[in-house]
């Protein structure tokens, strides 16, 4: 990556806005509205995209600033459409149900206090996590991993409405029921061998799915992933997972162990694998080994400065 481009120089160049109308809290701002608060940062023009299938497409050849109004999931589909360029840098202004990857950079509150934060904001390394695997190659920027949550995601159901409290329950009944993986994983070059797993996660962000905080301490421009597991032999009850996933405490339960890593490398024996909201598997009978590796500063993120 080269050096971050200077703040007032961003600004003052024109932007791009991608505006996905279906987000969680959407109706409480408009294009229109943004358009409006960017230019009081002094971009001279700003053009509006809408979310949509071809939106990879459409951001070719983009530069410089580009706001990105939306969840999680259109933030994941900006980033990896544009990681490796060096001269975009991403602005996330949150509008969806969990927003996980604005959280772990700070960003909470309505549009237009996003916006009056970005004027004392840097550009800074934003991560991504490379998954190549028996089903392909993926990026990901909040998580990917297999066991309970992956699982969870079908009994979740994101489709009929995404709920906090309804992801929290589906996670701490999957893990009451779970049947263990043993697996013998390599993490940054070290062999682990697990005889009961319930949950491995790679985060990149301090949350995954509907705000599930396995990993508070994350940060998605640090260089290092969180990796979170949970012993099946030593499963706590649902309601303190229920407490600790609400709370931000997983860490201190006794059946999970964190710890930070650049490379995990695990065996692929049919088991289902999530990378950040989408469910993965291999054709029946594939094997081999999924290896997720840390792209670090893959594109730059417009961070704000810690509030006083």
């Amino acid at each position: 990556m080269t050096a971050p481009v200077p703040p007032a120089a961003l600004f003052a160049a024109p932007a791009l806005l991608v505006f996905n109308p279906g987000a969680g809290s959407s109706s409480e701002t408009s294009p229109p509205a943004l358009i409006a608060g960017l230019r009081t940062l002094g971009h001279p023009h700003v053009t509006c995209l809408e979310s949509g299938d071809d939106l990879p497409q459409r951001l070719a050849g983009a530069r410089g600033l580009v706001y990105v109004a939306g969840g999680d999931g259109t933030v994941r589909r900006v980033a990896c459409a544009l990681a490796g360029q060096s001269d975009v840098v991403l602005a996330p202004i949150p509008l969806g149900t969990a927003n996980n990857v604005a959280r772990s950079l700070d960003l909470e509150g309505r549009p237009e206090e996003v916006l009056e934060r970005y004027r004392h904001a840097r550009p800074a390394p934003l991560d991504l996590g490379r998954v190549r695997a028996p089903w392909g190659e993926d990026l990901f920027l909040e998580a990917c991993g297999c066991g309970a949550f992956a699982h969870a995601l079908a009994e979740y159901g994101p489709e009929e409405g995404k709920s906090p409290l309804r992801a929290l329950e589906a996670l701490a009944r999957t893990l009451g029921g779970f049947t263990p993986l043993s697996l013998a994983l390599s993490v940054d070059g070290e062999a682990q061998v697990i005889t009961s797993l319930a949950l491995l996660e790679v985060m990149n962000a301090r949350a995954l799915g509907p705000r599930l905080q396995l990993a508070p301490q994350a940060d998605p421009g640090d260089g290092r992933f969180n990796v979170v597991q949970i012993d099946a032999e030593r499963l706590d009850g649902t309601l303190a997972y229920l407490t600790a996933l609400a709370r931000g405490t997983l860490g201190e339960l006794p059946s999970v162990e964190s710890r930070e890593a650049g490379q995990i490398d695990i065996p692929y024996l049919g088991q289902v694998f999530h990378v950040d909201d989408q469910v993965r598997v291999a054709p029946p009978g594939e094997t081999g080994t999924v290896s997720i590796s840390l792209w670090a500063g893959a594109l730059q993120v417009l961070r704000p400065e810690p509030e006083a």
